[in-house]
C-alpha cells in the first residue's frame, strides 16, 4: 500500500460559530489560515468555504484532518436517526431504568428520554452468564422477525445488545449475521463491538448513541469527501475521534459514538503538542469561548483521557475520550441579579446573535465581554461587528441591569462580573486537577480561545499556578490539533477478577491481542507514520466498591504484586486513604495504539516579516485598563509587531486579530521561537 508523505496537510475544525482552517507545508514552510461562517445546515459547505478562502489547491493537498460536531450536536439536540434495539428477554428497559440517580442533585423535578423508545425495544430468547458460558440459546427465527418489525416501523439503523456479550459475544454476532440478510444498508451496531465491559447500562447507552448517529455521519461524510473529490483531492479524509487521535473517514461510521467531543479533543492534543515543543509537559488546558469553557488535564504531554463521560444526564458514552470538563462561562455569559438579590453569571449565553452589547448588534443583556469592555481591557472597535459601538452604551446596560439592584458603580458591577466568572472557570479547573489527585501549582495553564487568554493569570494566581502558556494562534488551536494528531485506536477488555485470582501472564496476553489489533487497523491507513507507541493502563477497584480506577502501567508484562502495588499508590494519591485488608479487583484492561505522525513545525504559523526590533516599537497606543481596584494607564502591543524573543512586565494588553492577552501587574510576560507567549505569574522563574 502506498504510504502517502504528508507535504501538504490542511487541518479543519467546525465549530459552532466558525470554521477554521489551517494548511501547513512542510517542504516550503508555508502556511495558510482561514476563518468562516459555519454552515450548520450541512458543515461540508463550510469546509469547502474554508478552503476556497484559504485559497488552497485541493489536487496538491496530501492530507486532510478534519474535527467535526456532527455527531455532538446531533446527540445533544436530539436529532437522531430513527433506530431499533433488540435485547435479551427481560431487559428491553435498560436504557430507560438506568442508574439510581437524578436530573438535578436536590430535588425531583427533571426528566429523561432514553435514546431508543420504548416500542423499538425488541426482546428475543437468548441468555449468557457473566462467565460466557450459554444458559439459552439465541432464538434466530426471533430475531429474524425483530429485524422486519424494526423495519416496518421505518427504522435505518439497530443495537444488538444481548446480556454479557463481552465475556462472550458469540449471540451478538449471530443475531448481526441474520439481520445482515435482511437490513438495507451497514447500521447494524453490536454492543460488544463497540464497548467490551460490564455494564449493560451504559454499554446499551454507547452502543445507542453509535447507532443513532451512524446514518448521519456517513451522510454528511459522504458529501464531503463527494465535494472534496469534485474539487480535485484524492486522497483520504482523516477524522479526530474524542480520543485525539485520527481515523480513516472510511471506517470512521461504524463506530460513530468515537467521534462525539472530537472538537475539544483536538484543540487539547494542540496544547499537548505546543507545550512539549515549549518544554512544559504538563498543562491544564483553558479554552474559553463565547458560550462555553473546556479544560482538561495533560501529563507528560500525554492527554488525560476516560472511558467514563456522560455528555448529559443519563448519557453516558463510555469509549475512551479525553476528559474534557465544560462550565458555562464564556465571553457571551449573561450576568443577572436573581430573584434573590444575588449576582448570577451563565449559563444563558447571548449568543452570536445579538451576542454581547459590545457587538453592536442590538444586544440588551449585559456579558462577561462587556464587563471586560468598561474595565478598559477589550478594544472596542475590534469588538463591534457593524461599527464601533459607544462604551457610554455598555456601560448604560451595567448601570440599570446590574448596578442598580446591585448597590454597585459601573466599574464595580463590572468587576464583579468577572469575579464570579473566574471563580466557576477555577471550580472547572479544580475539577480536573484537585478531584484527581493532581495539584495545580504543577502545572502551566495553556489558555487558548477567544477569550481565555483574557482571563488566564487571573485564573493561575487563584489557582497558584506558576505560568501560562498562550500559543501563537489561540482562536485555531483546534484546527492546529487536527494537523498534529496522530492515528489512534483505543481497546478495551473487561477481566472482572479479584487480583490474587487472576493467573500469571493472562493479562499480558489480553495485552498482545489488544495491540496486535491496533497494529492492523493502524498498518491499513494510507499516510506514513514515524513510529508507534502502545499505552497500557487497567481499571480496578477494591472489592465491594462500585468507582473504577485507572492505573497506568509501565509495559505489558507487569506482574501482580507490581500491578497491587501501583493501585494503591494510584488509590491513595486520589483519595488519601490506604485500606490494606481490602482485596482489590482488576475490572478491565485497557490499550491504546498509536501510529505518530512526522513531527510539523509550528513555527511557521508565525510572521516574521512584520516583526519590530524592540517591543517599545510594537506599542499601538495607550488605555486605561482597570486592575485591582484602581485605573492603571496601559501600553497596549499588536502580537504580530512583537519580536519573537521579548520580555515585558505588566501591566500590559496585547492584541492580535483573533484574541486579547491580559498581563497583569506583577507579572512577567517573554516569547519564544514558536511564537508562544509565557506569562510568568508574579514574576515567577521556575519551571511547571
Amino acid at each position: 500500500m502506498d504510504k502517502r508523505q504528508t507535504g501538504q496537510v490542511a487541518g479543519i475544525d467546525v465549530g459552532g460559530t466558525f470554521t477554521d482552517l489551517v494548511q501547513l507545508d512542510a517542504k516550503t514552510g508555508s502556511v495558510r489560515l482561514a476563518k468562516v461562517p459555519s454552515t450548520i445546515d450541512n458543515q461540508a459547505h463550510g469546509v469547502i468555504e474554508a478552503l476556497a478562502a484559504a485559497e488552497c489547491d485541493l489536487a496538491a493537498l496530501d492530507l486532510i484532518v478534519h474535527g467535526t460536531t456532527t455527531t455532538t450536536n446531533a446527540v445533544l439536540e436530539r436529532k437522531l436517526s430513527r433506530t431499533g434495539l433488540i435485547t435479551t428477554a427481560g431487559f428491553r428497559d435498560v436504557l430507560e431504568l438506568g442508574r439510581r440517580t437524578r436530573p438535578q442533585a436536590y430535588g425531583m423535578t427533571g426528566q429523561f428520554i432514553p435514546i431508543i423508545p420504548r416500542d423499538l425495544r425488541l426482546e428475543v430468547a437468548e441468555r449468557v452468564d457473566a462467565s460466557g458460558a450459554v444458559v439459552t440459546q439465541l432464538d434466530e427465527a426471533a430475531v429474524l422477525a425483530a429485524g422486519q418489525q424494526l423495519l416496518d416501523q421505518g427504522c435505518i439503523s439497530v443495537v444488538v445488545h444481548f446480556l454479557h456479550a463481552y465475556a462472550n459475544p458469540a449471540h451478538e454476532r449471530r443475531a448481526a449475521e441474520i439481520l445482515a440478510g435482511i437490513w438495507p444498508n451497514d447500521h447494524i451496531t453490536m454492543g460488544h463491538a463497540i464497548l467490551s465491559e460490564s455494564r449493560e447500562f451504559e454499554r446499551g447507552v454507547t452502543a445507542a448513541v453509535n447507532a443513532s448517529v451512524q446514518p448521519i455521519l456517513a451522510r454528511y461524510l459522504t458529501r464531503l469527501t463527494d465535494e472534496l473529490a469534485a474539487g480535485g483531492y484524492t486522497r483520504d479524509v482523516l477524522v479526530m475521534n474524542g480520543n485525539g487521535g485520527m481515523v480513516s473517514a472510511r471506517s470512521v461510521a461504524h463506530e460513530a459514538a468515537k467521534t462525539v467531543m472530537s472538537g475539544p479533543a483536538s484543540g487539547v492534543m494542540a496544547a499537548a503538542y505546543t507545550g512539549r515543543l515549549a518544554g512544559m509537559e504538563n498543562l491544564i488546558t483553558y479554552d474559553m469561548g463565547g458560550t462555553s469553557t473546556d479544560v482538561a488535564l495533560i501529563r507528560g504531554a500525554e492527554p488525560a483521557v476516560s472511558g467514563e463521560i456522560e455528555i448529559e444526564y443519563a448519557m453516558p458514552i463510555h469509549v475512551p475520550m479525553v476528559d474534557v470538563r465544560t462550565v458555562g462561562a464564556g465571553g457571551g455569559s449573561i450576568a443577572r441579579v436573581n430573584a434573590a438579590g444575588l449576582l448570577e453569571v451563565g449559563p444563558e449565553s447571548a449568543g452570536a446573535e445579538p451576542g454581547p452589547v459590545c457587538y453592536g448588534r442590538g444586544g440588551t443583556e449585559p456579558t462577561i465581554s462587556d464587563a471586560n469592555l468598561i474595565l478598559g481591557r477589550l478594544n472596542p472597535a475590534q469588538l463591534a461587528k457593524t461599527g464601533a459601538i459607544a462604551t457610554d452604551a455598555v456601560a448604560r446596560v451595567f448601570a440599570t441591569r446590574l448596578g442598580a439592584p446591585l448597590g454597585l458603580d459601573v466599574t464595580a458591577a463590572a468587576e464583579a462580573v468577572i469575579r464570579i466568572a473566574n471563580t466557576k472557570m477555577a471550580g472547572a479547573i479544580r475539577m480536573v486537577s484537585l478531584s484527581l489527585g493532581a495539584d495545580p501549582r504543577d502545572f502551566a495553564l495553556f489558555a487558548f480561545g477567544g477569550a481565555g487568554p483574557l482571563h488566564a493569570a487571573a485564573l493561575a494566581r487563584e489557582l497558584g499556578l506558576p505560568r501560562v502558556l498562550v500559543p501563537a494562534r489561540p482562536g485555531i488551536t483546534n484546527a492546529i490539533g487536527c494537523v498534529v494528531a496522530d492515528l489512534r485506536h483505543d481497546f478495551v477488555r473487561t477481566l472482572n477478577t479479584p487480583l490474587d485470582a487472576l493467573p500469571e501472564g493472562a493479562l499480558a496476553e489480553v495485552f498482545a491481542a489488544q495491540s496486535a489489533e491496533g497494529d492492523r487497523l493502524v498498518d491499513r491507513e494510507t499516510i506514513a507514520l514515524s513510529g508507534r507507541r502502545y499505552l497500557y493502563s487497567v481499571d480496578m477497584q477494591f472489592i465491594g466498591q462500585t468507582h473504577l480506577l485507572r492505573v497506568d502501567l509501565p509495559g505489558p508484562e507487569v506482574d501482580k504484586a507490581t500491578l497491587h502495588a501501583l493501585f494503591e499508590t494510584a488509590y491513595f494519591n486520589r483519595f488519601r486513604v490506604r485500606l490494606a485488608d481490602i482485596r482489590a479487583n482488576l475490572v478491565n484492561a485497557n490499550c491504546s495504539v498509536i501510529g505518530a505522525r512526522a513531527p510539523l513545525d509550528l513555527s511557521t504559523l508565525i510572521d516574521p516579516e512584520g516583526r519590530r526590533a524592540t517591543v517599545q516599537e510594537a506599542e499601538i497606543g495607550r488605555r486605561p485598563v482597570y486592575f485591582g481596584g484602581d485605573w492603571h494607564d496601559v501600553a497596549i502591543y499588536w502580537r504580530d509587531y512583537l519580536p519573537l524573543a521579548f520580555e515585558m512586565t505588566g501591566p500590559a494588553v496585547i492584541e492580535q486579530m483573533d484574541t486579547t492577552t491580559l498581563i497583569e501587574p506583577g507579572d512577567r510576560a517573554t516569547g519564544d521561537a514558536n511564537g508562544n507567549i509565557i506569562m510568568h505569574i508574579g514574576g515567577q522563574c521556575n519551571d511547571a
